[in-house]
């Protein structure tokens, strides 16, 4: 390890290529880029910003994580292998999830052919809450649009060698805001309001990660959640599943899962909640790697 690389052990059984698979799943991804097997990514840790190089080891037991802006302080080292870690969820042990699938006809194909993704997350709050709340009942492609003009609106563009990188907009921006001027990109007066309340309560230290996850228990961390105006099982769901990483968080209602599901049953039709509901409880206690397997079907 030199100074500004450091290499990260993986699990045995991870793919990087299943990661990279699901990063580059959308090209109006703003907040990173995949070019061939490598991911750029700029961080801003306090006040300082770091440019990140991610990639494979050819032998395939490592990342490698380069810092492109010189070598950083070992605190600010630390805090970004800390983010890559939790960002790319390097540190979740899986063979009981597999043992699992092993024994059901619906997961079984899938984690055998996607065998070694993970459940790639989203480690700042206010993040993930603004892109579940963008994402409620539009289609991902729209979500990622409405996404990347917040984001170029009211984010951070930087360039380093040559390469722009962009930032997602701090809570103290976002809470100053105007609802019309949300409006004016497209988005529901209904959403507006909600990305604004959950920017409000974030900035002002009412609501945080580190509070939720406090609580020691991701049921009481969702009710706190569904606590704010415009954020419902489903938004809280996704939250505890990608950014709180409960395993068995399951967005019942979830039409992309609903579809996944139907595709693997060979029907028609999706199936109806009860039977989702159902179905899911011989999932427990790994439902979140469920679901995140079954919509890796959809693309």
């Amino acid at each position: 390890m030199t100074e500004s690389l450091v290499r990260l052990a993986v699990p045995q059984d991870y793919s990087f290529g299943h990661s990279l698979g699901y990063l580059k799943r959308n090209e109006s991804e703003c907040l990173h880029q995949v070019e061939g097997g490598t991911v750029y990514k700029a961080l801003r840790v306090g006040n300082e910003t770091v440019f990140l190089a991610i990639e494979e080891e050819q032998t395939g037991n490592e990342l490698l994580v380069r810092f492109l802006n010189g070598s950083p302080s070992a605190a600010l080292r630390d805090e970004a292998v800390s983010f890559v870690r939790e960002w790319l969820d390097l540190d979740s042990q899986l063979e009981d999830f597999y043992a699992l699938c092993a024994g059901d006809p619906v997961l079984q194909p899938v984690a055998e052919q996607y065998r070694g993704l993970r459940l790639v997350g989203v480690p700042s709050l206010l993040e993930a809450l603004c892109w579940t709340v963008i994402g409620q009942q539009i289609n991902l492609s729209f979500a990622h649009t409405l996404k990347k003009r917040l984001v170029e609106t009211y984010g951070e563009s930087l360039e380093h060698e040559g390469r722009k990188y962009m930032l997602f907009p701090g809570a103290d921006r976002l809470a100053a805001l105007p609802p019309e001027e949300l409006q004016l990109l497209k988005f529901s007066r209904f959403k507006a309001e909600t990305l604004l309340t959950v920017a409000r309560l974030i900035a002002e230290k009412e609501l945080s990660k580190e509070q939720l996850l406090q609580m020691g228990d991701f049921r009481q961390a969702e009710e706190r959640l569904m606590e704010v105006r415009g954020i419902g099982p489903w938004t809280a769901q996704y939250v505890s599943m990608r950014c709180l990483r409960n395993p068995d968080a399951f967005p019942l209602s979830d039409v992309g899962l609903h579809h996944a599901i139907r595709m693997r049953l060979g029907r028609t039709e999706k199936p109806a909640l009860p039977e989702v509901e159902a179905m899911s409880r011989s999932w427990q206690p790994w439902r979140a790697y469920a679901t995140f397997y079954l919509w890796r079907t959809l693309y």
